[in-house]
Protein backbone atom coordinates (compact mmCIF):
# COMPACT_ATOMS: atom_id res chain seq x y z
CA UNK A 1 0.00 0.00 0.00
CA UNK A 2 1.61 3.63 -1.18
CA UNK A 3 1.58 6.45 1.41
CA UNK A 4 -1.10 8.15 -1.51
CA UNK A 5 -3.21 5.17 -0.44
CA UNK A 6 -2.91 5.53 3.55
CA UNK A 7 -3.75 9.54 3.07
CA UNK A 8 -6.56 8.71 1.07
CA UNK A 9 -8.04 6.39 4.11
CA UNK A 10 -7.36 8.94 6.52
CA UNK A 11 -9.01 11.92 4.79
CA UNK A 12 -12.17 9.21 4.32
CA UNK A 13 -12.12 8.27 7.64
CA UNK A 14 -12.32 11.85 8.75
CA UNK A 15 -14.22 12.93 6.88
CA UNK A 16 -16.88 10.38 7.79
CA UNK A 17 -16.20 11.13 11.48
CA UNK A 18 -17.01 14.64 11.23
CA UNK A 19 -20.46 14.01 9.23
CA UNK A 20 -22.21 11.62 11.85
CA UNK A 21 -24.21 12.42 14.80
CA UNK A 22 -26.00 10.24 17.30
CA UNK A 23 -28.87 8.49 16.00
CA UNK A 24 -32.47 10.12 17.59
CA UNK A 25 -34.55 6.77 18.24
CA UNK A 26 -37.65 6.46 20.33
CA UNK A 27 -38.00 2.85 21.27
CA UNK A 28 -41.40 1.42 21.04
CA UNK A 29 -43.04 -1.56 23.08
CA UNK A 30 -44.03 -4.62 21.00
CA UNK A 31 -47.85 -3.76 21.67
CA UNK A 32 -47.32 -0.33 20.43
CA UNK A 33 -45.57 -1.53 17.16
CA UNK A 34 -48.08 -4.16 16.73
CA UNK A 35 -50.69 -1.83 16.65
CA UNK A 36 -49.03 1.07 15.04
CA UNK A 37 -47.82 -1.19 11.97
CA UNK A 38 -51.62 -2.91 11.86
CA UNK A 39 -53.31 0.81 11.73
CA UNK A 40 -50.71 2.08 9.25
CA UNK A 41 -51.56 -1.18 6.74
CA UNK A 42 -55.40 -0.40 7.30
CA UNK A 43 -54.72 2.86 6.15
CA UNK A 44 -52.51 1.99 3.24
CA UNK A 45 -54.61 -0.41 2.62
CA UNK A 46 -57.62 1.90 1.63
CA UNK A 47 -56.08 3.59 -0.63
CA UNK A 48 -56.59 3.22 -4.48
CA UNK A 49 -55.73 4.95 -7.71
CA UNK A 50 -58.42 7.71 -8.45
CA UNK A 51 -59.13 8.82 -12.31
CA UNK A 52 -62.58 10.98 -11.31
CA UNK A 53 -61.06 13.97 -9.46
CA UNK A 54 -62.70 17.25 -8.08
CA UNK A 55 -61.98 20.72 -8.78
CA UNK A 56 -61.81 21.92 -4.93
CA UNK A 57 -58.69 23.66 -4.52
CA UNK A 58 -55.82 22.31 -2.01
CA UNK A 59 -53.77 24.28 -0.05
CA UNK A 60 -50.44 24.56 -1.16
CA UNK A 61 -48.97 24.15 2.40
CA UNK A 62 -50.46 20.97 2.49
CA UNK A 63 -48.55 19.36 -0.87
CA UNK A 64 -45.12 21.48 0.36
CA UNK A 65 -45.93 18.96 3.57
CA UNK A 66 -46.52 16.15 1.62
CA UNK A 67 -43.24 16.68 -0.99
CA UNK A 68 -41.29 17.20 2.09
CA UNK A 69 -41.96 14.02 3.30
CA UNK A 70 -41.23 12.39 0.28
CA UNK A 71 -38.14 14.15 0.14
CA UNK A 72 -36.65 12.44 3.45
CA UNK A 73 -36.53 9.14 1.51
CA UNK A 74 -33.41 7.17 1.10
CA UNK A 75 -31.00 8.14 -1.68
CA UNK A 76 -27.45 6.35 -3.32
CA UNK A 77 -24.89 7.88 -1.66
CA UNK A 78 -27.54 10.34 -0.49
CA UNK A 79 -27.61 12.49 -3.58
CA UNK A 80 -31.04 13.01 -3.27
CA UNK A 81 -31.81 12.74 -7.16
CA UNK A 82 -34.96 13.91 -7.52
CA UNK A 83 -37.18 17.15 -8.45
CA UNK A 84 -40.53 17.16 -7.82
CA UNK A 85 -42.51 19.80 -10.23
CA UNK A 86 -45.96 21.63 -8.61
CA UNK A 87 -47.91 22.57 -11.24
CA UNK A 88 -51.39 24.38 -10.60
CA UNK A 89 -51.11 26.60 -14.01
CA UNK A 90 -53.94 25.86 -16.03
CA UNK A 91 -52.14 26.84 -19.27
CA UNK A 92 -49.01 24.56 -17.93
CA UNK A 93 -51.78 21.40 -17.08
CA UNK A 94 -53.77 22.56 -20.47
CA UNK A 95 -50.19 21.77 -22.18
CA UNK A 96 -49.54 18.60 -20.40
CA UNK A 97 -52.87 16.91 -21.42
CA UNK A 98 -52.51 18.23 -25.26
CA UNK A 99 -48.92 16.33 -25.45
CA UNK A 100 -49.67 13.78 -22.94
CA UNK A 101 -53.31 12.66 -25.11
CA UNK A 102 -50.88 12.69 -28.13
CA UNK A 103 -48.57 10.17 -26.63
CA UNK A 104 -51.51 8.06 -25.24
CA UNK A 105 -53.73 8.21 -29.26
CA UNK A 106 -50.18 6.58 -30.61
CA UNK A 107 -50.32 4.43 -27.64
CA UNK A 108 -53.71 3.00 -27.53
CA UNK A 109 -53.78 2.48 -31.78
CA UNK A 110 -50.89 0.65 -32.22
CA UNK A 111 -47.55 0.49 -29.92
CA UNK A 112 -49.15 -1.06 -27.08
CA UNK A 113 -49.63 -5.20 -27.64
CA UNK A 114 -52.80 -6.61 -27.85
CA UNK A 115 -52.19 -8.59 -24.42
CA UNK A 116 -51.28 -5.00 -22.65
CA UNK A 117 -54.83 -3.55 -23.98
CA UNK A 118 -56.26 -6.74 -23.13
CA UNK A 119 -54.76 -6.14 -19.54
CA UNK A 120 -55.95 -2.65 -19.21
CA UNK A 121 -59.67 -3.29 -20.57
CA UNK A 122 -61.40 -3.90 -16.75
CA UNK A 123 -59.71 -0.44 -16.18
CA UNK A 124 -61.56 0.96 -18.76
CA UNK A 125 -58.56 3.36 -19.69
CA UNK A 126 -58.38 5.01 -23.07
CA UNK A 127 -56.30 7.97 -24.80
CA UNK A 128 -58.51 10.72 -22.93
CA UNK A 129 -56.79 12.01 -19.91
CA UNK A 130 -59.18 14.90 -18.25
CA UNK A 131 -57.98 14.31 -14.74
CA UNK A 132 -54.86 16.23 -15.80
CA UNK A 133 -56.67 19.46 -16.17
CA UNK A 134 -59.55 18.60 -13.34
CA UNK A 135 -57.44 18.07 -10.17
CA UNK A 136 -56.30 21.24 -8.20
CA UNK A 137 -52.74 20.00 -8.48
CA UNK A 138 -50.24 17.95 -10.93
CA UNK A 139 -46.62 16.50 -9.52
CA UNK A 140 -44.23 16.03 -12.43
CA UNK A 141 -41.78 13.69 -10.95
CA UNK A 142 -37.92 14.32 -12.31
CA UNK A 143 -34.95 11.85 -11.68
CA UNK A 144 -31.33 13.70 -11.96
CA UNK A 145 -29.57 11.39 -13.59
CA UNK A 146 -26.47 13.44 -13.06
CA UNK A 147 -24.84 16.77 -11.49
CA UNK A 148 -22.62 19.11 -12.88
CA UNK A 149 -20.15 20.49 -10.66
CA UNK A 150 -17.64 23.79 -11.92
CA UNK A 151 -18.66 22.19 -14.92
CA UNK A 152 -17.80 18.81 -14.44
CA UNK A 153 -20.53 15.72 -14.96
CA UNK A 154 -20.67 13.52 -12.07
CA UNK A 155 -23.39 10.32 -12.59
CA UNK A 156 -25.74 9.63 -9.38
CA UNK A 157 -25.97 6.39 -8.36
CA UNK A 158 -29.14 4.06 -8.14
CA UNK A 159 -30.72 6.83 -9.61
CA UNK A 160 -33.86 4.70 -10.24
CA UNK A 161 -34.24 3.03 -7.01
CA UNK A 162 -33.59 6.09 -5.31
CA UNK A 163 -36.44 8.03 -6.96
CA UNK A 164 -38.99 5.07 -7.12
CA UNK A 165 -38.63 5.23 -2.98
CA UNK A 166 -39.11 8.67 -2.65
CA UNK A 167 -42.24 8.33 -5.13
CA UNK A 168 -43.91 5.60 -3.15
CA UNK A 169 -43.24 7.68 0.06
CA UNK A 170 -45.01 10.28 -1.83
CA UNK A 171 -47.69 8.33 -2.49
CA UNK A 172 -48.49 7.27 1.11
CA UNK A 173 -48.20 11.07 2.12
CA UNK A 174 -50.70 11.70 -0.09
CA UNK A 175 -53.46 8.94 0.98
CA UNK A 176 -52.19 10.34 4.85
CA UNK A 177 -53.21 13.74 3.78
CA UNK A 178 -56.38 12.55 2.86
CA UNK A 179 -56.34 13.25 -1.00
CA UNK A 180 -56.27 10.80 -3.83
CA UNK A 181 -53.92 10.24 -6.82
CA UNK A 182 -52.90 8.19 -9.89
CA UNK A 183 -49.83 7.07 -11.02
CA UNK A 184 -49.47 8.20 -14.61
CA UNK A 185 -47.18 7.21 -17.44
CA UNK A 186 -47.58 8.71 -20.81
CA UNK A 187 -44.97 7.38 -22.61
CA UNK A 188 -42.81 8.38 -23.59
CA UNK A 189 -42.59 11.59 -21.09
CA UNK A 190 -39.91 13.61 -22.68
CA UNK A 191 -42.20 16.58 -23.67
CA UNK A 192 -42.72 16.83 -19.99
CA UNK A 193 -39.06 17.82 -19.41
CA UNK A 194 -39.22 20.60 -22.39
CA UNK A 195 -42.71 22.07 -21.15
CA UNK A 196 -41.33 22.67 -17.95
CA UNK A 197 -37.63 23.55 -19.31
CA UNK A 198 -36.39 20.93 -17.17
CA UNK A 199 -31.94 20.84 -17.56
CA UNK A 200 -30.37 17.96 -20.06
CA UNK A 201 -29.49 16.28 -16.45
CA UNK A 202 -33.21 15.49 -15.49
CA UNK A 203 -35.65 12.53 -16.89
CA UNK A 204 -39.17 12.49 -16.07
CA UNK A 205 -40.13 9.67 -14.22
CA UNK A 206 -43.58 10.01 -13.21
CA UNK A 207 -46.81 12.26 -13.52
CA UNK A 208 -49.22 12.22 -10.84
CA UNK A 209 -52.36 14.50 -10.56
CA UNK A 210 -53.73 15.37 -6.57
CA UNK A 211 -56.66 16.08 -5.26
CA UNK A 212 -60.05 14.98 -3.81
CA UNK A 213 -62.08 12.62 -5.35
CA UNK A 214 -65.29 13.68 -7.60
CA UNK A 215 -68.15 13.14 -5.57
CA UNK A 216 -69.52 10.30 -7.32
CA UNK A 217 -66.13 8.82 -8.04
CA UNK A 218 -65.93 4.91 -9.07
CA UNK A 219 -62.71 2.25 -9.17
CA UNK A 220 -62.73 -1.09 -10.13
CA UNK A 221 -63.75 -3.43 -7.72
CA UNK A 222 -60.01 -5.05 -7.38
CA UNK A 223 -58.59 -7.31 -4.73
CA UNK A 224 -55.15 -6.94 -4.03
CA UNK A 225 -52.92 -10.55 -3.47
CA UNK A 226 -52.83 -11.94 0.10
CA UNK A 227 -50.17 -12.01 2.01
CA UNK A 228 -49.07 -16.00 1.12
CA UNK A 229 -48.61 -14.85 -2.58
CA UNK A 230 -46.31 -11.60 -1.54
CA UNK A 231 -44.14 -13.51 1.03
CA UNK A 232 -41.21 -15.97 1.77
CA UNK A 233 -40.03 -17.30 4.05
CA UNK A 234 -36.67 -18.63 4.87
Amino acid sequence: MTKNDLDQISIFASMSKANFKKLEFTPLSEVEMLKNSKDYYDLMDQRRSVREFSDKDVPKEIMENIIKTAGTAPSGAHKQPWTFCLVRDPKIKRQIREAAEAEERENYSGRMSQRWLRDLNPFGTDWNKPFIEVAPWIIVVFKKVYEKTGGEKHNNYYVNESVGIATGMLLAAIHNAGLVSLTHTPSPMNFLARIMNRPESERAFLLIPVGYPKDDAEVPDIKRKPLKEIISYF
